[in-house]
């Protein structure tokens, strides 16, 4: 397992995280995972003693049950708080009235105590905005986060779910204000999903943001136990769940190139997927949920493929992404500047 450093930050972090979505299983979650304390502490136990520093949760996630899981595990397994890098996040709904979600100094203030208080921690170390909120101003927001910042419950900022633009207008307000900045990108990205190649990543990169892709097995879809008409094993996520959304055709291309791979390696067709995921330019850590032991064994194993350029190549093919404006007509119009290098 590498370490490699958090976006322009100083922290280091492990090429993989392991998310915790999968724990608790409280009303709609039990449709991604139902996880026992017991099986959470054996989790975070395999990913930590395998190099994993790097854990992600969420407030909604399970309605808190799995903040309060996470923390607990750090706590059962009596790992030293110093060699964790734990992530959460603000955004979605916890109660009934109606500030009890969004973006507002009054939501961002109220969730950053109460995730505090289940994860049991004094700081976050990444607190991350779940998604847009179009009732709050921009400014507001990034205020409230920095108040985070500045108090010493928080050390990091990130975004989920954005798109560039509002991203970038997000961190000019900050630095307008002499204010903290988001250092990290929480987003949908696999080799059935490229669509953050298009702006997000490009912004990343310029901007020294960390890309951590969420989803990047396709909710289950590019773990090649699925046909083309759906068909699965009993159980799985996707038959429930059938998220995030997903082009089939292009994805299941995707796993038609990546079966002889997997089976010339004797390996998992998830593992090679994961294993792309993580070599993209940008990507700074994917992250991995697991059911099971041997799942997340499977998962973690992806860091040691090492692909042949002709498969990358081939992979790189059926999975691009179709023309899109302006995308075509600045690579059409850029040829001559760009072939000048720089």
């Amino acid at each position: 397992m590498r370490h490699v450093r958090f976006g322009r930050t100083g922290l280091v972090v492990s090429e993989l995280c392991l998310g915790t979505m999968t724990f608790g299983g409280d009303g709609f979650w039990t449709a991604i995972g139902r996880q026992s304390q017991t099986e959470a502490d054996a989790l975070v136990r395999v990913a930590f003693e395998a190099g994993i520093n790097f854990f992600d949760t969420a407030d909604v996630y399970s309605n808190g049950l799995a903040e309060r899981m996470l923390g607990q595990a750090l706590r059962n397994l009596e790992l030293p708080r110093d060699q964790v890098i734990v992530a959460t996040k603000v955004f979605g709904r916890l109660g009934a009235g109606p500030n009890d979600h969004g973006l507002s100094r009054h939501h961002i203030l109220n969730s950053v105590d109460a995730s505090l208080k289940r994860l049991g921690l004094d700081y976050i170390d990444l607190y991350q905005i779940h998604g847009s909120d179009p009732a709050t101003p921009l400014e507001e927001t990034m205020d409230a986060l920095d108040t985070c910042v500045r108090a010493g419950k928080v050390r990091y900022l990130g975004f989920c779910n954005l798109p560039a633009w509002q991203a970038m207008k997000a961190n000019a307000l900050a630095e307008r204000r002499g204010g903290a900045r988001f250092d990290s990108a929480q987003v949908y990205y696999s080799i059935a999903g490229r669509d953050i190649e298009r702006e997000l990543v490009p912004f990343c990169r310029s901007e020294g943001l960390a890309v951590l892709p969420w989803s990047p097995l396709a909710g289950g879809l590019l773990s090649g136990k699925f046909d083309r008409e759906g068909h699965g094993p009993d159980g799985a996520r996707r038959k429930t769940f059938d998220f995030p959304p997903v082009d089939h055709v292009r994805a299941f291309d995707c796993v038609d190139a990546l079966r002889p791979m997997a089976e010339a390696r004797g390996c998992s067709v998830a593992r090679l997927a994961l294993a792309w995921a993580l070599r993209q330019p940008g990507v700074t850590a994917p992250i991995i949920g697991a059911k099971t032991q041997a799942q997340l064994l499977d998962n973690l194993a992806a860091v040691e493929v090492c692909f042949e350029p002709h498969e990358l190549d081939t992979l790189d093919r059926v999975s691009a992404l179709p023309a899109e404006y302006p995308g075509w007509m600045l690579a059409r119009q850029g040829a001559e500047r760009r072939a000048l290098g720089g």
